[in-house]
């Protein structure tokens, strides 16, 4: 028994195919299928029901699967020990960043980390806050770049990248355009443009907006910021945005302060408590990073 075998049968078990497996792994198909065959033998038993289009596991393959998973990551612990001594560190990094966010310090942090350590493969997601963060608990990301409402979520460490206040943006011409602040309980009586659920701008908004006992109507959702600028622009709606993503629309829209949504929109980096050296030096260079501010 291998622990490639292992990796193999993983891969099938988790794709329910051997084609999709084969393209995982990055070797053929037939070489799947003959490791598979290899593990079957020395284990005595079929892993895998190939009667059906889908490979399904046995009743074998499904007592193997959680101990094939434990060898697979007690392997991989043992290459982050090795490495973490001798400094060299291996394996793969993901990162995830919430829609529509294009933060500089973070690209220049990986590619620092990649320079440093380029036996370490990168792959960068993105997603809503609130499934990233989900992610990150899990493990099926590394560390996340995300829109909190609190400096800390639940179950993970975090490092704050930006806290500023939330701000309405309106075109010219518009009833609120030529006040500097703005109620709550005024701005819904306006239809709004903003972030789906999920984003940290908006569980900040529902929230104030909860305290406030103020029900506003979100006429529109975009997950991107630009989409969100264009449509208010085109007088479909007040968007609601933190400060610094309002000045980038400052051409086209006036921000205005809402005077009773006190709580902070927070982007923040955050990672699992429990963490191997590859996320350690990753967190390290994004301190680093946003230390310095934008390049």
């Amino acid at each position: 028994m291998e622990l490639r075998q292992l990796e193999y049968f993983v891969a099938v078990a988790e794709e329910q195919s051997f084609t999709r497996a084969a393209e995982r792994v990055h070797i053929s198909q037939s070489g799947v299928s003959a490791q598979i065959r290899q593990l079957e033998r020395a284990l005595g038993a079929e892993l895998f029901d190939r009667s059906a289009r889908a490979a399904t596991l046995t009743v074998a393959g499904k007592a193997a699967l959680e101990h094939a998973r434990a060898a697979l990551a007690s392997a991989a612990a043992v290459r982050e020990a090795v490495g973490e001594v001798t400094g060299l560190i291996r394996g793969r990094l993901t990162v995830g960043m919430v829609l529509g966010c294009t933060v500089t310090p973070l690209f220049e942090a990986l590619a620092a980390f990649h320079r440093a350590h380029p036996g370490v493969e990168i792959s960068l997601l993105e997603d809503n806050s609130d499934r990233l963060a989900e992610a990150v608990r899990s493990g099926a990301v590394d560390l996340a770049l995300v829109g909190t409402a609190t400096a800390a979520p639940e179950g993970l460490e975090a490092l704050t990248i930006v806290s500023e206040p939330l701000v309405a943006a309106v075109p010219a011409g518009h009833p609120l355009a030529g006040r500097g602040r703005v109620a709550l309980a005024a701005l819904a009586e306006h239809p709004l443009v903003c972030m789906p659920r999920g984003t940290g701008i908006r569980t900040v908004l529902d929230g104030a907006c909860a305290a406030a006992g103020v029900r506003p109507v979100i006429a529109l959702e975009a997950g991107a910021a630009d989409a969100v600028a264009d449509l208010a622009a085109r007088g479909l709606g007040v968007a609601v945005f933190s400060a610094s993503m309002a000045a980038a629309y400052a051409d086209r829209l006036t921000a205005l302060a809402i005077e009773d949504a006190t709580e902070p929109a927070l982007l923040a980096l955050v990672w699992r408590p429990a963490h191997g050296p590859a996320v350690r030096e990753a967190v390290r260079r994004c301190r680093r990073a946003f230390a310095a501010g934008p390049a």
